[in-house]
């Protein structure tokens, strides 16, 4: 993952609350393994819809509730290829939280006035460092759990975490007696 302390960027805004992962990214494209190709299906069938555009932005500004609905991890995938680094809005679903956390993405959760104010500026910064968002010459201060921030500013994943510990882990498995499977008797 790439490490992300602070974003500055051009804001899409997509003014729809409760969009599931259905709608951002549907069934018929989670066949692929790679975690990359699948920006070109987000949104897919809106994006068949007259006047519908969505301008691939670092940040993008929503209603509340996004990314409610299944637990594909193809959403955060698709959002992420599209261009979205930082997804602002009121509420998230919970699993679709984690899993943009897990793969490089930053969310943003503040009040629907203040997700509205952020949006109608066109322009914002993100400082994960300093938890605020700047937008229009207005700060938004928001809460982001330690770890995750932790994460998403050093660019950790899981494997990345666990091979912090990979000193530990060789000499745990240098150190374990292997003499073939463990057998107990009754």
């Amino acid at each position: 993952m790439k490490p992300i302390s602070k974003l500055t960027g051009k804001v899409t805004v997509l003014d729809r609350s409760d969009v599931d992962t259905d709608q951002i990214i549907p069934k018929q494209f989670l066949k692929r393994v790679e975690r990359t190709g699948f920006g070109e299906f987000l949104f897919y069938d809106w994006r068949k819809e007259p006047g519908f555009e969505l301008p691939a932005n670092p940040i993008l500004v929503t209603g509340r509730n996004f990314g409610c609905g299944s637990s594909r991890e193809h959403a955060p995938w698709a959002l992420n290829d599209y261009g979205f680094d930082v997804i602002i809005a009121p509420s998230f679903a919970d699993i679709f939280y984690n899993n943009c956390s897990k793969n490089g993405m930053v969310l943003v959760t503040l009040p629907e006035e203040q997700v509205k104010e952020i949006g109608a500026a066109g322009e914002a910064t993100v400082d994960l460092e300093n938890l605020v968002v700047t937008a229009a010459g207005k700060e938004y201060p928001f809460e982001k759990d330690e770890g995750i921030r932790h994460r998403l500013i050093n660019g950790l994943d899981d494997i990345s975490i666990t091979l912090q510990d990979e000193q530990d882990i060789s000499a745990y498995e240098t150190s374990r007696e292997r003499t073939g499977p463990v057998t107990t008797t009754l």
